[in-house]
Parts: structure tokens; C-alpha cells; sequence
């Protein structure tokens, strides 16, 4: 039912304030798929920061970036306000806006892979914001997934894009997968664990942001042709 009701909501946000017909799906449900994309990198970028820079004694290199959430170690968990709220909320909208934009993606370009991988990512960022460190394996699964089908996005894009952003694309998808299994056996390179982690989150909120842009661009500029 939720998702129904979003996926109207979506709907009428096309139709109306891009102004275009629902039927005509192919230009307005790129430009909707593309800012949805880069609003939700951005949520995510400022949300990080904000929550690091409200948690006393954060360090990008030795905590996790879920640690923003729950800080968690053996039988032990703190929680840190406002930075658990700010953290946790902004990565749950952030998978929400992945899904959203997967499922215009799916509309707009006709494919499959990359809106079935972009929507896990999001499911996987949703669970991240829901279940913090403290809750185990729920927090654990649900990181996997986002990283892993994060990176993955990134490489499938390589089908709908143009270079050098399909070269550049697939490049993050492998420095994020490179970098989560480095993270995963446990080599962190020097960069510290949270280092090591964001070796794997930053690439593919990089080719959110530039992916995003590319599509609003991309539709802008076939429009104006038309």
C-alpha cells in the first residue's frame, strides 16, 4: 500500500510539475529518475557530514560510518544525539530515493539489470537506517546488500550511458566492489576501517550525483532538439 501510494505520488509530481502527459514516459521519466538520484546522494553526503561533525570525537578513520547510528562493540552500544537521528534518517530517505528513481528508470529506459540492482541498493540503505549496529545480523545483511548492489549499479549503468561517463561508471562500480571485499577480509590498506568503508560508499554516491546529472542533461537537451 505504501508503495503504491509513492509511486502516485511520483506520478503526479511528473505529470504536473514537469508537464508532460503520463503516457509519454521517455524524457520526463529520465528527468524524474536522474533528479531523485542526485537529490538522494546529496541527502546522503550532507546527512554524513552533519552527523560526523555532532559526534564528539568521530574519526573517519577508526569508526564505521554505521557507527553515526549506533556505535557498537562486543555487548556495548552508544548511541549519540542529534548525530543516531540525523545518520539514520537521511540514509533511509536516501534508499527511498534509490528505489524511486530505479523504478522511473525502469519506465524511462526499458531495461532491467540497473533499476533491479539501484532498487536492492536502496532496500539495503533503507535497512541500514532501520536496523542500527545493535541490531547484528539485520544491520549486517542490510550493509552488504547496499554496498554490493551499489557497486554493481554503477557497472550496469555502462549500458544506458555515453563516455567518458561510461568508462568513468564502471570504474567507481569496481573501485566500490574492489574496496568491499578488501573491507569484508578484513585489509583496510592503512585507511583505518572507516576509511576502508568509505573507499566503498563514496564511489557509487559519486556516480549518483554524476548519473543523476547526466540524465536531467541528457532529457534537457533531446527536449530541446524536439
Amino acid at each position: 500500500m505504501l508503495t503504491r501510494m509513492w509511486i502516485l505520488i511520483l506520478n503526479r509530481f511528473r505529470s504536473h510539475v514537469l508537464r508532460t502527459p503520463i503516457r509519454d514516459v521517455d524524457h520526463s521519466d529520465q528527468t524524474v529518475a536522474g533528479a531523485l538520484l542526485f537529490v538522494g546522494a546529496v541527502i546522503f553526503i550532507i546527512g554524513l557530514n552533519v552527523a560526523e561533525q555532532l559526534y564528539p570525537g568521530y574519526s573517519v578513520s577508526l569508526n564505521y560510518i554505521s557507527d553515526l547510528g549506533a556505535t557498537c562493540r562486543g555487548t556495548t552500544c552508544h548511541i549519540v544525539q542529534p548525530s543516531a537521528t540525523i545518520f539514520n534518517s537521511s540514509i533511509f530517505l536516501t534508499g527511498v530515493l534509490l528505489i524511486s528513481s530505479a523504478y522511473f528508470i525502469r519506465r524511462g529506459f526499458r531495461t532491467r539489470v540497473l533499476p533491479a540492482f539501484l532498487a536492492l541498493a536502496g532496500v539495503g540503505a533503507m535497512g541500514v537506517g532501520i536496523f542500527p549496529e545493535y541490531t547484528g545480523y539485520f544491520h549486517y545483511a542490510a550493509a552488504f546488500i547496499a554496498f554490493a548492489f551499489g557497486g554493481l549499479s554503477a557497472i550496469a549503468a555502462y549500458t544506458i550511458e555515453k563516455p567518458p561517463l561510461r568508462y568513468l561508471s564502471v570504474l567507481l562500480g569496481i573501485v566500490t566492489l574492489t574496496a568491499f571485499v578488501l573491507a569484508i577480509s578484513h585489509h583496510d590498506l592503512g585507511l583505518g576501517p572507516g576509511g576502508m568503508e568509505r573507499m566503498i560508499a563514496y564511489p557509487f554516491v559519486l556516480w549518483g550525483l554524476g548519473f543523476g546529472g547526466y540524465l536531467m542533461q541528457s532529457c534537457s537537451k533531446e527536449q530541446t532538439k524536439e
